[in-house]
């Protein structure tokens, strides 16, 4: 005999929450929570890839929106990196050997700014340093003897050559054009053109002659001259070498006895005296100077001084001076510029430049010996982010990239530095999927994140985690300027918080959720009063904000529970019909989801066996729905014959479906259909029925049970509320039930009825009001029962199918029949 479950009670079907397990008067007596609810195995993964250093041991943060996992990882991180020492700083120099490729230098923790200080004020005891050398009466004197020196070799060269012309009767004249030779008369005068071309034939040829050779040993002494005036030049210039030397070289020396506890900070100050030197000539200042143009526009000498001392600017990229521990930082748009840093340019005079102080840092340096938390759905969506993450990671170091480079666009000449080692812990934070998505689809992803902190959604409803969840409101209503809750507010969020798990043993740890409802609520409780009115919330506040937000979005299903109301869509809830059920099913329109009854039938005729789902041959029911349909195929043919050919041919469908049917919870409902029009036992339509099934006839789970539930009630009420109306739904969902008030006052009053059941047999003992039957000793059904008449009609079925096949073997009838051609049409 099938035993039936009771139908449950209003305490099967809501936890209720005690206000007295709340020794508080409104949540703002409750301390700070200090610990996060429900996250165990996530913080215990965290903290395991925070203590580990070793390559590869970065983080995934997997969980749902929502459930509070970037709050809690950058909190988290937070506290650890405050016991750990700030990182160092990092600058980027000018590269005197290569400009296109500045130098990266590591400098302890604060010195970066306090060096670029340094180097400003140096630069300025150098310009003042050396133009008081330049400007000293010794430098004078010596450049004066190097002039004199010049001088006085060009004058004894230029002197023999004019002594020979006068012996030759030419003298030597200076024109615009340079030094010339020209005849003398015999009175001492230079020659005319006019008495140069009275002269006889002979004299002419003697004075050409004598010009060309005169004009020959000139071009060499120019030679020589030219050549005495760059040696000159270059004597000043060493000697500008030496003075610059003399004046810097002990501002360089003292400069690099303060910075000496870096190397490579010696080893730039070094450099930056080699080029002083061989620059000296910017540093030297003219009061007298006239401005250079451009264009016919002045430049002043400080600007032109500016620009030539930008070489020795210091481009402090990451700064640590501030930082009291290791650096947390968030980017929240990872592009690849904002991640690995970027070199500008800057517009001037109509052409782009650059130089190594317009390089910048990106999200990576600032994290540099820190945490970098980054959320994986913005990194994989931006261009090339992904990749130069992989890459940092893969090389240790932070390479400054041009996208346009690297998408093979022209670009303007720029900057390649020289990259930064890196060294911190990423923490991405993602959906699953995304995590399982790079796991299976990129091998680099399981080398370099191999530590994953799996967020949960839910979290046990216990006493202490009630407690818990207690201080977490009065957290969030001090943080966001909230109305207090009062305990009985305290106890509709908490019971909320089941609903929302779908579990009266369990609470959401969906924490935005939680804190938009405390929101709302502090808006109904505050609403109509005073800005300085004292307000607490209470339950009715909550149940309010509850019933505010569904009624927001609940347009649809006011629509549907109409048109179901104005018999539109077809739902009988009165008299037995055979071969039709109600099923229920969910309907999800973004951020509300309902329920609703659908009218399932079932027909069978004879035929070979087939359940034909009508969903499936349109190509409107999905693959589980499917599987449902041939699960329930498999169950009839090895319960009713297992030892005989199942001579049926069944029709499925869900009336008035004008969408696709996906899922396996009618599963049941369409079993019952079908076992009612076996058997011609008729279903009351007072009932509705989710849950899915399997071969050997138990009712398996389903999802939205508390939704369905809902949305049949509310059907009943638009059709007028009997109270008989009833619910099957599986017994391993009782758990799951979080019905609203009006639900529960109806079943308290016994006007609603819900009926757990585990078997096929229970409900449909209590769907037709007959017995299922149980196997006798004998292997029969007992006569009358729901089984029995299912087996009855199989077997006639199978009876009129042999007759069928015997009829057609032997050429009774049928075959004769067929051979006969109708009336009229010979």
């Amino acid at each position: 005999m099938v035993r039936v479950q009771p139908e449950l009670g209003p305490a099967d079907i809501y936890r209720a929450c005690d206000p007295s397990a709340f020794p508080f008067s409104t949540t703002a007596d409750l301390p700070e929570l200090a610990e996060i609810i429900g996250q165990a195995r996530a913080v215990s993964s965290v903290d395991f890839g925070m203590g580990i250093h070793n390559d590869g041991y970065n983080i995934y943060a997997a969980g749902p929106a929502g459930t509070g996992k970037s709050s809690t990882v950058y909190n988290f991180l937070s506290k650890q990196a405050a016991d750990r020492p700030a990182p160092d700083d990092w600058v980027y120099v000018h590269n005197f050997a290569q400009p296109h490729r500045p130098n990266a230098i590591r400098m302890p923790a604060g010195k970066a700014h306090e060096f670029r200080k340094y180097m400003e004020k140096l630069v300025e005891d150098l310009q003042a340093a050396i133009t008081h050398a330049f400007d000293s009466e010794e430098y004078e004197k010596q450049k004066r003897t190097i002039a004199q020196q010049i001088n006085e070799k060009q004058e004894a060269k230029l002197a023999g050559l004019n002594e020979k012309a006068e012996a030759g009767s030419f003298t030597m004249v200076r024109t615009p054009a340079g030094l010339a030779f020209a005849p003398k008369t015999a009175e001492g005068e230079t020659m005319s053109r006019e008495f140069y071309e009275a002269l006889p034939p002979e004299e002419q040829k003697r004075i050409d002659n004598g010009l060309e050779s005169l004009n020959e040993e000139l071009q060499q002494i120019m030679r020589l001259v030219r050549q005495d005036e760059r040696a000159g030049r270059e004597a000043i210039r060493d000697l500008d070498r030496e003075v610059t030397s003399f004046a810097a070289k002990h501002l360089i020396d003292e400069a690099c006895e303060r910075w000496c506890a870096v190397p490579e900070m010696v080893e730039y100050l070094r450099a930056v005296l080699t080029d002083v030197v061989e620059n000296a000539e910017d540093f030297k200042k003219s009061d007298d100077e006239a401005p250079m143009m451009f264009m016919g526009i002045p430049v002043s000498s400080k600007q032109k001084g500016e620009g030539a001392f930008r070489r020795y600017r210091i481009n402090v990229l990451v700064d640590n001076s501030t930082e009291t521990g290791a650096p947390v930082v968030t980017e929240s748009n990872p592009v690849l510029q904002n991640l690995v840093g970027r070199v500008e340019h800057q517009a001037q005079f109509g052409a782009l430049l650059t130089d190594f102080s317009m390089i910048k840092p990106g999200a990576l340096h600032k994290a540099n010996g820190g945490f970098l938390v980054l959320e994986a759905r913005d990194v994989l969506t931006k261009p090339y982010s992904w990749d130069a993450l992989k890459r940092t990671l893969k090389t240790g170091e932070i390479r400054i990239e041009d996208i346009a480079q690297q998408m093979g666009f022209a670009t303007t000449a720029t900057l390649d530095p020289e990259p930064i080692p890196f060294k911190a812990k990423i923490v991405l934070i993602g959906e699953p999927f995304i995590y399982y998505l790079l796991y299976t689809q990129d091998p680099d992803f399981q080398e370099l994140f191999k530590v994953k902190a799996d967020f949960d959604t839910v979290v046990e409803r216990t006493p202490e985690n009630e407690q818990l969840y207690a201080r977490f409101i009065g957290q969030m209503c001090r943080q966001r300027a909230l109305a207090p809750c009062a305990p009985d507010g305290v106890t509709r969020v908490i019971e909320h918080c089941s609903r929302l798990a779908d579990d009266q043993h369990k609470m959401t740890t969906r924490f935005t959720d939680v804190a938009d409802l405390l929101t709302e609520s502090s808006y109904w409780a505050r609403k109509g009063k005073g800005p300085r009115a004292k307000t607490v919330v209470s339950r009715a506040h909550v149940q309010k904000a509850i019933d505010q937000r569904i009624y927001r979005s609940s347009q649809i299903e006011d629509r549907v529970r109409e048109m179901i109301a104005d018999a539109i869509v077809m739902v009988d809830t009165r008299g037995a019909v055979v071969g039709q059920v109600n099923g229920l099913s969910v309907s999800s329109i973004g951020d509300h989801m309902f329920g609703r009854p659908s009218r399932i039938t079932a027909t069978h005729r004879l035929g070979e066996g087939e359940v034909v789902d009508i969903e499936r041959e349109v190509e409107m029911g999905g693959p589980i729905h499917s599987k449902g349909v041939l699960i329930l195929a498999g169950y009839l043919g090895a319960r009713y014959a297992s030892d005989r050919p199942l001579s049926l041919t069944a029709r499925l469908v869900f009336e008035q479906s004008y969408s696709g049917v996906e899922g396996d919870s009618a599963s049941s409902a369409e079993l019952y259909a079908l076992l009612s029009s076996l058997s011609g036992a008729p279903i009351h339509q007072r009932f509705a029925v989710t849950g899915s099934v399997n071969q050997r006839g138990q009712v398996q789970a389903i999802g939205g049970v508390n939704e369905k539930i809902e949305g049949f009630f509310a059907v009943c009420q638009a059709l007028g509320l009997k109270g008989n109306e009833s619910v099957l739904i599986p017994k391993a969902n009782v758990r799951n039930l979080m019905l609203n008030e009006h639900v529960r006052e109806a079943v308290s009053r016994g006007r609603f009825h819900i009926h757990p059941v585990s078997s096929i047999d229970e409900g449909i003992s209590i769907l037709t009001g007959l017995p299922a039957g149980a196997l006798t000793s004998k292997g029969v059904y007992p006569v009358g029962s729901v089984n029995r008449m299912v087996v009855d009609r199989l077997a006639v079925l199978t009876e009129k199918a042999r007759e069928a096949r015997n009829l057609n073997k032997e050429g009774g009838p049928l075959r004769k029949a067929a051979s006969v051609s109708p009336p009229g049409t010979r």
